[in-house]
């Protein structure tokens, strides 16, 4: 799992690493314009939509290929659905609602064969692998998956250092605006204990030896002295830089363009 190798080394190494969160809109041409944007990784969310399996599979295969790394969130951090994540080809995933390292442990189970785990292998996810023997299994994917447990609740918050010690976590995570709604401040994302409650989450990944994941405006994440960045949605950065090219496009037009004569507003068009 050469993609899943080269992330790790760069979570690891505190340089800056970018990725997106495709929520919206998805289609496998997505990856290449990521790795040629000059991103580091790529998640595709399957906890808020369900985009086309054959897609999603294309888009795993497309970054093994070419070693970018191409992420799943699954819809629920629960065997069945982690486990079918794992079936379409990723190398790794963000794991959504993890409360404790009983909500790994399920985890665990869909990403280990027996004796580790439970897994049932099956579908593109098995291309990682040069044969299917246990060792096999074990040393070419198993020990190279990336696990970045996402903590979105006061729950999660008290087990935090847990979660980030568990041996399957490669680097903590959150989810900033489910955890201010556990906390009872959605969305209010300065308030102080929606931010005190991220700095322990950080706090438990520094203690664990582990880097933390962050979702926001890239820009001030990195002022704060983050490393590890997801800053956004494509679609929604889409419809900002068409938004400000369009504003742009008005400014630098002339006075009559900007605003056309009555005569000229009321001529019919053929279209």
């Amino acid at each position: 799992m050469k993609s899943a190798k080269i992330l790790k080394e760069k979570i690891s190494s505190n340089q800056i690493t970018l990725g997106v969160l495709t929520t919206f809109h998805f289609w496998p041409g997505l990856v290449e314009i990521a790795r040629d944007a000059g991103l580091d990784y790529i998640i595709v969310d399957l906890e808020h939509y369900t985009h086309d399996t054959q897609a999603v599979e294309s888009a795993c295969a497309i970054g093994r290929l070419i070693d970018f790394p191409v992420l799943i969130r699954p819809a629920e951090t629960a065997y069945p659905q982690v486990r079918l994540a794992a079936d379409l080809g990723p190398c790794g995933f963000l794991l959504p609602q993890v409360r404790s390292v009983e909500t790994l442990a399920q985890a665990k189970d869909a990403l280990y064969m027996p004796p580790r785990g439970k897994r049932r292998p099956g579908g593109r996810g098995n291309n990682w692998v040069s044969d299917f023997q246990y060792e096999t299994w074990k040393t070419q994917q198993e020990d190279h998956w990336i696990v970045l447990p996402q903590i979105e609740s006061a729950e999660g918050v008290q087990n935090a250092e847990a979660i980030a010690a568990d041996p399957l976590t490669t680097a903590i995570a959150v989810g900033p605006y489910d955890l201010s709604a556990s906390l009872g401040v959605c969305w209010n994302p300065d308030d102080a204990l929606l931010r005190s409650a991220i700095q322990t989450i950080r706090d438990a990944g520094s203690k664990a030896g582990k880097n933390m994941w962050m979702i926001g405006d890239g820009n001030k994440l990195v002022k704060e002295g983050f490393t590890f960045i997801c800053f956004g949605d494509p679609v929604p950065m889409m419809a900002a830089s068409m938004k400000n090219g369009a504003a742009g496009i008005r400014q630098s037009a002339t006075p009559a363009q900007q605003n056309p004569t009555a005569e000229q507003a009321t001529i019919k068009r053929p279209y």
